[in-house]
């Protein structure tokens, strides 16, 4: 009993390794949705665009805001990370499955990811419990 136990007590000291793996939750989560909305709605894979940014935005402000509970200070630091992680990671992902070639407006989505997680940071820091 006390091995289960302590298995599913298994805990991520690192903030932004947490702040991730909440992420790709959220992200896995919304892909699930539209899968659905795509599967059953009339919606065509060409509409998914905005749908997909508001994902991966959900995703990269729970992120930061996971980290920032974990962090005792500078939550904007722990989330702007976790959220710039995230952008690069999805778009490495993207560049080595789709074979899509890196542009200038994947930077600025990297920054909006990173500035988004901050702000998650900053609210998962006054979450805290004292």
């Amino acid at each position: 009993m006390y091995f289960i136990r302590r298995l599913f007590s298994w805990r991520i000291t690192s903030p932004v390794l947490s702040g991730l793996c909440r992420s790709f939750l959220w992200m896995l989560l919304g892909a699930f949705v539209l899968s659905l909305l795509l599967w059953g709605s009339g919606l065509k894979e060409q509409d998914l665009t905005t749908y997909t940014y508001i994902v991966h935005g959900i995703a990269a402000a729970f992120g930061g805001l996971t980290a920032g509970r974990r962090a005792t200070s500078k939550g904007w630091y722990q989330g702007s990370l976790t959220g710039g992680f995230y952008g690069i990671i999805v778009l490495l992902v993207g560049f080595l499955a789709l074979d899509s070639a890196p542009a200038g407006i994947d930077a600025l989505w990297v920054i909006a990811a990173a500035a988004i997680g901050a702000l998650g940071g900053m609210f998962g820091v006054n979450l805290q419990k004292n």
